[in-house]
């Protein structure tokens, strides 16, 4: 590579790098929380559940009848889905399509349904620190679709810097990868830490990177289609995407019995042995154009990626099929295989676990780029007036990005502690929380100390988490290994290992003398590097 393009490339890659730091720290750091936000919500929750795997296992017929006593279910469509391992189903139900209907049954509703109490609750009731977490790592907070949009584009600058960060490292990449000096100058050992561990994240990184443009930029990457080839229809679109099916019209009879919802499951799910049922559609319920589909997935370890449909009609006689052995299409392939390998739930905790510590190391990496940026303009070439605003941009940044440790250990012990939160009381107390910290540790415009005292809090607060469950719950995680209560457990020492790794870390961190006071000096005058320092900063 020619000096022209390496030039090119890395300011490229360095440019494109500190635009997003900031919002790619977030999106990592929260994600990362993130592969255990079923974990977290049945953990504040207090709840058990059978995992996701085992898709809809409650009985759906009592489900049923404690939506008629609310609701007049004439002529609805009803959707019941599990897309969570929580005990709550979610309901969305339409309007009534009959004209005759009641004003109340003329209008749809969402919530979800509690498959043990069949207690129903509103999506701001039902709200979580997972839930809240999960949100936050695609900018959800953010009015939609604009921190859709945003997390999608965060995304796809990173997927570039990602390849141009490969093409300036291509012919050092493994040497690089085995040089780490930690006694050298602070700019050297930012630099080692920095291509050492983006190497080992690579993968990882990249695949979020692309996965994640995809699905926060695929309402943009959509628009085309339907503006030319489906003449701006939007559900003719979804339905070739099989996002969707067309409901059968209403034919305004009534049957005296409708067959059991339970017992439709049932055959679907003995029809392909160990289905995990994830969607029950209700189409004109209780008409004589009723259709019922029943959707479901194999088990991972059965078939990566088998999706099955049965649909019956009023009688309950099978009118569709989708076999997940022979019908499965290229689509469905393409559409499972990359949510699986960004929500990393096929193959148990191990992967989570793993994808995890990745998550953690790529905010390093990303955090340990911008310090790299800022080191290497500490130079008498640089005016004094922009060192100055780098100095205070890296400090806004590094104060933004660390102060969320301490700010989502202390939100664990407030949702455990306040017991019924809502989505406000999560919003507020993370948010604010989130401001104050960060504008304190602004405020004191020392890098080195906000690193520091962030881990100290987070530790020290994250000690406190296990503890405050142990107390309110009654559930010490030493009474909690096992199935019945593990993700009690898991979260518990979760934050135990946490906690204990980063106040190691604390310990271990010394200020770095400035390399200016640092020199060899003979008779109090310094002597001057006979040696450049060439490294390539990223």
């Amino acid at each position: 590579m020619n000096n022209r393009s390496y030039n090119i490339l890395f300011h490229l890659h360095t440019i494109s790098g500190i635009i997003i730091s900031a919002m790619l720290f977030v999106i990592f750091f929260t994600g990362s929380f993130s592969f255990f936000r079923d974990e977290i919500a049945n953990w504040q929750k207090d709840e058990y559940t059978q995992p996701i795997d085992h898709g809809i296992v409650s009985s759906l017929d009592p489900i049923m009848e404690s939506l008629k006593k609310d609701y007049a279910l004439y002529g609805r469509d009803i959707e019941i889905g599990r897309h969570y391992n929580e005990r709550r189903v979610d309901v969305s139900m339409s309007a009534s399509k009959d004209s005759l209907a009641a004003e109340e049954a003329k209008v749809g509703s969402f919530f979800y349904l509690d498959t043990e109490t069949f207690d129903t609750y509103n999506y701001l009731e039902s709200y979580t620190l997972g839930e809240f977490l999960y949100r936050l790592h695609f900018f959800a907070q953010i009015p939609y679709p604009y921190g859709y949009y945003t997390s999608g584009l965060v995304s796809f600058f990173f997927l570039f810097a990602i390849i141009t960060g490969i093409l300036v490292h291509w012919n050092k990449i493994v040497s690089n990868f085995y040089t780490f000096r930690p006694r050298a100058k602070l700019k050297t050992v930012w630099t080692d830490a920095h291509t050492a561990l983006g190497v080992i994240g690579l993968p990882f990184q990249f695949v979020y990177a692309v996965t994640g443009a995809f699905f926060m930029l695929n309402v943009l990457m959509a628009a085309p289609n339907i503006m030319f080839l489906f003449d701006g229809d939007q559900k003719e679109l979804y339905n070739q995407l099989e996002m969707s099916e067309t409901p059968p019209t209403l034919a305004y009879e009534k049957i005296d019995q409708v067959p059991s919802i339970e017992g439709l499951v049932q055959q679907t799910r003995d029809k392909w042995n160990n289905l995990n049922i994830t969607h029950l559609h209700i189409y004109n319920y209780a008409d004589s154009n009723m259709k019922v589909t029943v959707e479901g997935e194999l088990p991972k370890d059965d078939k990566y990626t088998g999706v099955a449909k049965l649909s019956f009609n009023a009688t309950g006689a099978i009118i569709g099929e989708k076999d997940p052995y022979t019908q499965n299409t290229y689509l469905d392939g393409v559409k499972n295989i990359l949510y699986r390998i960004h929500y990393g739930d096929y193959a148990g905790y191990g992967l989570r676990i793993i994808s995890f510590v990745l998550g953690i190391i790529s905010c390093f990496v990303i955090l340990s780029g911008v310090l790299i940026w800022l080191v290497a303009r500490e130079k008498k070439s640089v005016s004094e007036r922009k060192r100055r605003f780098n100095r205070a941009l890296v400090n806004v940044y590094v104060a933004i990005c660390l102060s969320l440790y301490p700010i989502t250990a202390l939100s664990f012990i407030a949702v455990k502690i306040h017991g019924e939160v809502n989505m406000s009381f999560v919003n507020d107390f993370y948010l604010i929380g989130w401001l104050i910290l960060s504008l304190f540790f602004i405020w004191k415009k020392d890098n080195y100390f906000t690193n520091k005292y962030c881990l100290l809090l987070g530790s020290i607060i994250g000690f406190f988490i296990p503890v405050v469950n142990g107390v309110i719950s009654g559930k010490w995680f030493w009474l909690t290994l096992n199935e019945e209560f593990f993700q009690s457990f898991f979260i518990d020492m979760l934050w135990i290992v946490l906690s204990i790794i980063s106040l190691w870390v604390f310990f271990k961190l010394k200020r770095k003398e400035d390399p200016k006071k640092d020199k060899v000096q003979i008779n109090g005058k310094p002597i001057k590097s006979t040696t450049e320092d060439k490294e390539v900063l990223v």
